[in-house]
């Protein structure tokens, strides 16, 4: 018997943690057919890589405009989607019309109008649409819904999560497409779809309501010029440039990735990877805030800073039995978690505090520290986990509802959708004025 056939469209990093994983660990549950991308040259890197590393055959190779003739020549069970994120939903659609089944990077979409488009689709088709929600699987995270799950601090009422993006990681979607509304929606649906969808599955609720703000304070030509930065926006890309004491400039020649995903490709992809995030035209926000309200009562409020010294969140959860606090931050001693008897020298929630954590603060009783080994891998562990129930063989059932459908990936971007109108419009707006969720359900897991 065949094994079930997939393709892979785009073929930037993201893609290689895939191409890796279907290559080694789940080389045996599905075969890799095609590699889809307007780059030849990332295309040619791909390969050399499967062949040279992986030692496997080399997989055909299509640009975009020949997706349709991929799909007839290799015949994919399953549609893999890693390109940007303005194309998720052209390569969604197109796929379930063949006939295949998709997994999809998150966000699903940019846009209400792209996303109603999306849930149509699904809705009418009888292949399974799937979102790589990857923030789901890590080890804390999933005890802090096992905690939620059951009654440890009673019902929650409300959420504070605040989000701090370092200048090493925020920068960098400031220098690429991510820079770009019309290309991401900004991180209010590129980067906050993971908290968001986070938040949701915690509490299995439905986002209803969304009030927001927005700004960009730090990033862009103007900010520099109020800081007294000047000198770092007088060149439009970091590579082979004379950029001096700038702490933001990347050099793509550094590393074998950056040099052939990118810099190598830049002449058939016109994709420019280290643009200077001070240069003018930055349409999208590196401050913001939001309100977001359930349909069963929770209130989040929420926050990300893309310019913090630091990184890493902070998770407050209010029940009226209690209050449970996550953090993960990271630090100079960080890529491992702290320990119980290593927090007591912590200095808790300090600036100097650094790793992953979760503290339960009960009505009437002493605090106690959530105990849990230390996660190793990507994302803390997380991608080992999604990638055995999105790729393998016989996935087992997962007791705390990680996999995610088209509808649970709606909820999580329309939060974001709904901000971005909200900071243009100054006003709260309704998720079922974007593109309507089943109006019966209440809870997350009713998005099924």
């Amino acid at each position: 018997m065949s094994l079930p056939r997939i393709a892979v469209v785009g073929t930037g990093g993201r893609a290689l943690c895939f191409v890796e994983t279907l290559l080694t660990r789940h080389r045996a549950a599905r075969t890799l057919v095609a590699l889809v991308d307007p780059s030849p040259t990332r295309l040619a890197y791909h390969n050399e890589l499967i062949t040279q590393r992986w030692h496997a055959a080399p997989v055909p190779t299509y640009a975009p405009e020949a997706f349709d003739r991929m799909i007839t020549e290799q015949r994919p069970d399953t549609i893999l989607v890693c390109s940007p994120d303005f194309t998720h939903d052209r390569y969604i659609l197109a796929a379930l019309a063949a006939g295949c089944d998709v997994i999809t990077e998150k966000p699903m979409t940019i846009d209400a109008a792209r996303c109603t488009a999306v849930l149509q689709a699904a809705q009418r088709s009888p292949r399974r649409v799937q979102v790589a929600f990857n923030y789901r699987w890590g080890v804390y995270r999933t005890k802090v819904k096992e905690l939620l799950a059951t009654g440890t601090i009673g019902r929650v009422h409300s959420v504070n999560l605040e989000y701090l993006l370092d200048t090493a990681h925020g920068a960098d979607y400031f220098r690429r497409w991510h820079s770009e509304m019309a290309s991401s929606g900004g991180l209010l649906v590129h980067k906050s779809t993971h908290h968001f969808d986070l938040v949701n599955w915690w509490l299995d609720a439905i986002p209803a309501t969304v009030h927001a703000h927005g700004d960009l304070v730090y990033y862009g030509r103007e900010n520099a010029l109020r800081r007294g930065d000047g000198r770092w926006t007088e060149y439009p890309r970091t590579t082979g440039m004379a950029t001096g004491d700038d702490p933001f400039a990347l050099d793509l020649r550094e590393t074998e990735s950056f040099r052939r995903l990118y810099l190598a490709a830049e002449a058939d992809s016109g994709y420019i990877r280290d643009r200077n995030v001070f240069r003018p035209g930055i349409d999208i926000y590196d401050q913001m805030s939001a309100l977001v309200k359930y349909r069963t009562g929770e209130v989040l409020t929420y926050s990300l800073v893309a310019y913090s010294p630091r990184e890493g969140m902070r998770v407050t959860f209010n029940g009226d039995r209690g209050r449970l606090e996550y953090y993960e931050f990271t630090g100079s001693h960080m890529n491992r978690a702290v320990t119980g008897s290593e927090f007591q020298n912590e200095q808790h929630g300090s600036a100097e505090a650094a790793g992953e954590w979760i503290r339960v603060f009960p009505h009437f009783a002493p605090s106690r520290l959530v105990e849990l080994p230390p996660a190793h891998g990507p994302h803390g562990g997380a991608d080992e986990v999604m990638f055995e129930h999105l790729l393998g063989t016989n996935p087992p059932p997962d007791s705390w509802d990680r996999p995610a459908g088209p509808e649970q990936g709606a909820a999580s971007i329309l939060v974001g959708i709904a901000a971005n109108q909200s900071i243009a419009t100054q006003r709260p707006v309704h998720l079922d004025e974007l593109a309507p969720l089943p109006a019966a359900a209440r809870r997350l897991r009713d998005l099924r």
